[in-house]
């Protein structure tokens, strides 16, 4: 198999382990298990609170210790047993703390996965900005396809999820071993613990610009763990009343449009970026946030069906625009030296004190709206989030000072 198949395949499971519960998590804790929206939202912010430190402690073990794919294999297998283990667990408290530690093997091989795609496509002689974005995107097909797997099969109910994704990181963990050696670089054996978090970029913060910046990156984040947490739970609320319909019956075949559409919204971020500027593509980004929630508010599995698929195309943009193209924004505009630590900042606060803030603040607003009978006002719910993300997109134009040149080229 050539080099760039098995890239593939490494990328491809990478995101398929992650599909394969991500998105039907919160209907088998909520409806199967009973937890409560706090519950739910404290098991979405295990990823935000192990994406704070523990892709930087990873990252300093590959750097100076370890291979990277023999560390990305270890963390897979140890993912792999919290999965398993967590399958078992009927108790909220304890399942937070399973769940945490498979965040904290899980969400460095994130980074580990990206690392070893690039040190073995430059190996091999391979440009790794034109040949790696067609790699990467299988592992978002991988997404899906796991999404999809687990809903027809029935599983989206069960712990099954769970065992399923413990199987696929078993997998991964031992065709990680296989991969060419991408042994530790002399040149980063000085890295610190502060260097790798990004928090030798905290300078940036001097200039309003980027301290706004970055403020509103860490609201947004907070965002996206509120439809990954409910999403499915608010379509299976419909049982008693749409029974019969696909929504119903496949909610997770129904939210993996979401992954689709971002599929495509990635490839549409050149023009926009270099059109419009990083302050418009953020806004529209924000206010397709207001949308994504708005929709979902006024949508149902019926007659409302059309009203959900363009919550779920919209979706597309309002991650993308935000997530990717901020990502860009950063890379072009904080000097050289500060790069990779603004990198780091950047996934610090959307991925770390953004997932954790969104996974705690939308349980509390799921509970405040559930009745006593365990009946939830979801459209609601989905209009405070709306607001939310308005609130965002009314004070984001004003509080950002960013001139965009049209002659500007990312």
């Amino acid at each position: 198999m050539g080099i760039k198949y098995r890239l593939i395949t490494m990328n491809f499971l990478q995101f398929f382990i992650w599909g394969a519960w991500l998105i039907s998590i919160g209907g088998y804790l909520g409806g199967t298990l009973h937890f409560s929206g706090v519950e739910i939202g404290a098991v979405f912010s295990t990823l935000g609170i192990a994406s704070m430190f523990m892709p930087a402690v990873m990252g300093i073990i590959a750097d100076k210790w370890i291979n990277a794919e023999r560390l990305l294999g270890i963390c897979h297998l140890l993912g792999a047993v919290m999965l398993l283990w967590a399958s078992t667990v009927k108790d909220a408290n304890t399942f937070f703390y399973v769940m945490l530690l498979n965040s904290m093997f899980y969400m460095p091989t994130i980074a580990l996965n990206s690392t070893v795609s690039y040190i073995v496509l430059e190996q091999k002689g391979y440009n790794v900005v034109k040949d790696f974005p067609p790699i990467r995107v299988w592992g978002t097909i991988g997404f899906i396809l796991a999404m999809w797997i687990v809903d027809l099969c029935g599983w989206k109910s069960s712990s099954m999820q769970l065992v399923f994704s413990s199987v696929s990181s078993v997998a991964l963990g031992i065709y990680a071993f296989t991969m060419p050696p991408c042994k530790p670089e002399n040149s980063n054996k000085n890295r610190g613990l502060l260097s790798t978090l990004g928090l030798d970029a905290l300078v940036l913060f001097k200039q309003s610009k980027m301290a706004v910046f970055f403020l509103f990156a860490m609201f947004l984040g907070a965002a996206l763990q509120i439809t990954n947490a409910f999403g499915g739970s608010f379509l299976e609320s419909f049982n008693l009343t749409h029974p019969d319909t696909f929504g119903v019956k496949h909610p997770i075949v129904l939210l993996s449009i979401s992954q689709m559409s971002e599929t495509l919204f990635i490839l549409t971020i050149p023009f926009f970026l270099n059109k419009f500027g990083i302050k418009k593509v953020m806004i529209i980004a924000i206010f397709a946030w207001v949308l994504r929630f708005g929709l979902f508010s006024f949508g149902d599995p019926g007659s409302g069906l059309p009203l959900l698929i363009l919550s779920m195309i919209i979706y597309g943009m309002a991650f993308d625009f935000f997530n990717i193209s901020g990502s860009l924004f950063v890379e072009k505009e904080v000097p050289s030296n500060f790069r990779a630590s603004a990198q780091g900042l950047f996934m610090l606060v959307t991925n770390g004190f953004g997932a954790t803030l969104g996974g705690y603040c939308s349980g509390l607003v799921v509970d405040y709206f559930t009745a006593a009978n365990g009946l939830r006002d979801w459209p609601t719910i989905w209009l405070c989030f709306a607001a939310y993300a308005l609130v965002l997109g009314l004070t984001f134009p004003f509080a950002f000072k960013h001139k965009h040149l049209p002659s500007e080229s990312l």
